[in-house]
């Protein structure tokens, strides 16, 4: 497994999706002025959080 410090596969899809959604909830959020659109927010950064825990779950045993 090559040692790199950006995420790949599904830690990579994980943060783009979590990123993308929270941006699209935040727009959201400010023009509906609806706060259902925060469960949206939370939900991507909930993935984004994920898939950096799993990108960090991968590099776990190396010397970096």
């Amino acid at each position: 497994m090559s040692d790199t410090t950006s995420p790949r596969g599904w830690p990579l899809l994980l943060v783009l999706a979590g990123a993308l959604a929270a941006m699209a909830g935040t727009t959201a959020l400010f023009i509906t002025h609806e706060h259902a659109w925060r469960y949206l927010v939370a939900a991507g950064c909930f993935a984004q959080c994920l898939g950096w825990l799993r990108h960090g779950a991968r590099r776990k045993g190396s010397a970096a």
